[in-house]
């Protein structure tokens, strides 16, 4: 029996603020919306990655404060260390900067990290094995 991780459900405080955050930040576009008994379900994916990995927003969480020292979060891979500077620099003006640009021995890389709307810690990364730039595990 085969088995793939499909997609990842939060459920979130402000869900439009939560939408623009993952669509403007991580470029992930929406490629479901439907609403039931507790609001609108919003489906996100990378472009032409519809059918690997999805992130499901949905209405009615808390919101999350995470600590300083938790360091769950959502990570994502760009580009170049210049992608990271650009994230990180936007992210210090808008305010949302958690974790400043920094590099880290194999297999980390080069990282910045985020606060989306809802307080999760969001990492933009380059240079780990998941992503452009590093050399396999």
């Amino acid at each position: 029996m085969s088995i793939s991780l499909t997609h990842l459900a939060l459920h979130v405080q402000d869900l439009n603020a939560c939408v623009a955050f993952y669509c403007d930040y991580a470029g992930l576009k929406v490629v479901h919306r439907r609403s039931n008994t507790g609001g609108e379900v919003v489906w996100l994916a990378e472009e032409g990655r519809e059918q690997d990995f999805i992130l499901v927003l949905l209405p009615g969480g808390p919101g999350r404060h995470q600590q300083d020292c938790d360091y769950s979060h959502l990570g994502f891979a760009v580009q170049s260390r210049a992608a990271v500077d650009v994230i990180a620099a936007r992210a210090k003006q808008d305010g949302i900067l958690a974790w400043s640009t920094r590099q880290e021995p194999f297999p980390v890389g080069y990282y910045c990290g985020l606060r989306d709307p809802d307080g999760n810690f969001v990492e933009f990364s380059y240079g780990q094995p998941l992503g452009a730039g590093a050399d396999k595990i």
